[in-house]
C-alpha cells in the first residue's frame, strides 16, 4: 500500500462509512470509493463488503488491520516531526501522561520547567497507559508518565512514587464524616471503580479477597476521573486513586480507603533511544514535581485505626 492507501485503509476501519470517512479526509466519496477500489486491485482481495449501506471488513482487512494502524501512525508521527523541524522546532519536549499525573504532578513539572527554559515548546498530551506505550515506541513522545508499572521489553519504567486509592463520596453522603472508608463500610453501595484486569482493579480484588467481601463495580471505568459525575449524581461511590485534586471538584469529598493500598507512579522511556538533554531536564522536574508533591513516598506507613 501507498502512504494515502493505507491512510484511506485505516479511516475506512475507523469510520465504517464512506461518507464518514470522505469527510475526515476531506476528499469526495467518489474520489475514496477509487482509492479503495485501486487498493483492493492491487492487493488481489477485497477489504470491504457492502452490507445496508455500510462497509464491512473482510477477514483479509481484520487481519491486516493492526499492522496498518501502526504503521499510519508511525507515519504520522513522522510527518509532525518534520513539520517541527521545519518550523525551527528543535527545542520541543514531547510528553504524554495519563489523566492523573497529567492534572497533578505534570503542571508543577511544567511551571519549573518553563520558568528554567522559556524557549523551548512543550508538547503535553493526555492518554492512557497503552497509548502512551504506543508513541514512545512510534517516537511521537519521549517521555511519558503513569500509573502501572507493568514490564515491558522495549521500555524502561522507573517508579518515582505511588499514590494512595482513595474513596470519593457526594458531600452528604452518610460516611462522609468519617476519615477514612474500607469495603465493609460500602458493602450496602453502588461501586464505582476500575474494570477488571487494570491494575488498580487487581489490587483491590486482593484487599476485598481477604475481608472474605467481593469486587464487584457495578459501574466500571479505566479513568479515575470519569467517576466524578457519577459521584456527583448520586449513582454510588467510587474507589479511585488519590491523585487527582478531588478536593477541587465541588460537591464531593474524598475520604482515605483502608486498608492503605497504594498503586506506583512511573516514568516511561524507551530503551533503545537515549532521551535528549532537555527530554532529561523534564524528566528531572517530574522527579523533583513528583517528590515535592509528597507522592514519592516509596515506604509504607503504618495505618490509622478505622473509625
Amino acid at each position: 500500500m501507498r502512504a494515502r492507501q493505507l491512510e484511506v485503509f485505516c479511516v475506512l476501519m475507523r469510520c465504517g462509512t464512506v461518507t464518514g470517512a470522505a469527510a475526515m479526509l476531506n476528499i469526495s466519496q467518489p474520489a475514496l470509493s477509487q482509492i479503495l477500489l485501486h487498493t483492493e486491485d492491487q492487493l488481489g482481495f477485497k477489504l470491504f463488503d457492502r452490507v445496508r449501506g455500510r462497509l464491512v471488513p473482510t477477514q483479509e482487512a481484520r487481519e491486516i488491520y493492526p499492522d496498518a494502524e501502526r504503521i499510519f501512525s508511525q507515519l504520522g508521527a513522522l510527518s509532525r516531526r518534520t513539520v517541527d523541524m521545519r518550523l525551527g522546532r528543535m527545542g520541543l519536549v514531547r510528553l504524554a501522561a495519563s489523566a492523573p499525573p497529567s492534572m497533578a504532578i505534570v503542571p508543577r513539572a511544567l511551571s519549573a520547567f518553563r520558568a528554567a527554559h522559556p524557549d523551548i515548546v512543550v508538547r503535553s498530551l493526555i492518554a492512557p497507559v497503552g497509548n502512551i506505550v504506543d508513541m514512545l515506541r512510534s517516537g511521537e513522545v519521549s517521555l511519558g508518565i503513569a500509573m502501572n508499572d507493568e514490564p515491558r521489553y522495549d521500555i524502561d519504567v522507573e517508579t518515582i512514587g505511588q499514590a494512595e486509592l482513595a474513596c470519593i463520596l457526594p458531600q452528604d453522603h452518610r460516611l462522609a464524616g468519617r476519615e477514612a472508608v474500607g469495603f465493609a463500610d460500602i458493602a450496602d453501595e453502588t461501586l464505582i471503580s476500575y474494570r477488571a484486569g487494570t491494575l488498580p482493579a487487581r489490587l483491590l480484588g486482593v484487599v476485598a479477597a481477604e475481608q472474605g467481601l467481593p469486587y464487584l463495580p457495578a459501574i466500571e471505568i479505566d479513568l479515575s476521573i470519569t467517576a466524578l459525575p457519577f459521584v456527583r449524581d448520586r449513582l454510588g461511590v467510587a474507589i479511585v486513586d488519590g491523585l487527582l485534586p478531588w478536593e477541587q471538584f465541588p460537591g464531593i469529598v474524598k475520604r482515605r480507603f483502608l486498608p492503605r493500598t497504594v498503586v506506583p507512579i512511573t516514568l516511561l522511556t524507551r530503551r533503545d533511544h537515549p532521551l535528549s538533554a532537555i527530554h532529561a531536564l523534564m524528566r528531572e522536574q517530574l522527579r523533583e514535581a513528583c517528590s515535592a508533591l509528597g507522592w514519592n513516598g516509596l515506604e509504607r506507613q503504618p495505618e490509622p485505626d478505622a473509625p
